[in-house]
């Protein structure tokens, strides 16, 4: 029998904590819960979680200390559970390598769908983590976690890297817009289409790549995006 997946809860809030717990164990969840960032990060690098949910308010360091300090040697998928809605937080927290961000108050279905897809998308770049890819001066370790254009690493944001993976792994294909948001910012993320566009751009400076010129990433006016004319070659 498979083991459940284990989720840990970093919340100082015990009504919150309890609730969540209760509705995870009830869908088969393995659950832990700590209220402090310190406590969460010493024990996720001892005995590492399937997933985290993070609040950002607590009471020993704020929980975009805790993304930054994990983010350092894992890519555990996080997803902040927090009351601060405004938008230049929720960037800074994706960007700083968060994997999705839900607000207070929340619905059960909707906390249990992210969780869903954070675990699916984790499962997935598990698979992958063997693979390379390499096309024109553009080569991707998925392994590694490491990009290189012309035999130079270039440095790019788990957001960056998550939508080049994105492209990637369809390389030659479209990928439409709503493939690229659910791939990279999980299910019900339309709310960031405008992130897309931002994050698509800053892709494109980093690989020296011109939209009106690719060699890269070309735009399929409307639909989305596709890597290259070539199919990646894959080794293992």
């Amino acid at each position: 029998m498979a083991a459940k997946p284990c989720i840990m809860i970093v919340e100082d809030e015990p009504e919150i904590s309890r609730f969540i717990e209760t509705v995870l164990a009830g869908q088969g969840y393995d659950v832990k819960i700590f209220e402090t960032g310190r406590l969460a990060i010493k024990i996720c690098a001892s005995a590492p979680p399937d997933l985290i949910i993070l609040d950002l308010g607590l009471p020993d360091m704020d929980g975009k200390e805790v993304i930054r300090a994990i983010r350092d040697w894992s890519r555990v998928p996080i997803i902040i559970l927090s009351a601060r809605d405004q938008e230049e937080e929720k960037v800074q927290t994706l960007e700083m390598g968060a994997d999705d961000y839900l607000t207070k108050p929340f619905g059960t279905a909707e906390l249990l769908a992210r969780i869903g897809v954070a675990l699916r998308h984790a499962s997935r770049r598990d698979a992958l983590s063997e693979l390379s890819y390499t096309f024109k001066d553009l080569s991707v370790d998925l392994g590694r976690r490491k990009v290189f254009l012309a035999g130079e690493e270039i440095h790019l944001t788990p957001t960056e890297y998550d939508l080049l993976t994105a492209l990637v792994r369809k390389a030659g294909q479209v990928v439409t817009q709503t493939e690229l948001l659910r791939e990279v910012w999980g299910r019900d993320s339309q709310e960031h289409d405008h992130y897309l566009r931002i994050y698509v751009q800053r892709l494109r400076q980093k690989l020296g790549d011109n939209p009106l010129y690719p060699r890269y990433i070309f735009t399929e006016p409307g639909i989305g995006y596709r890597l290259s004319e070539e199919e990646p070659r894959a080794s293992y």
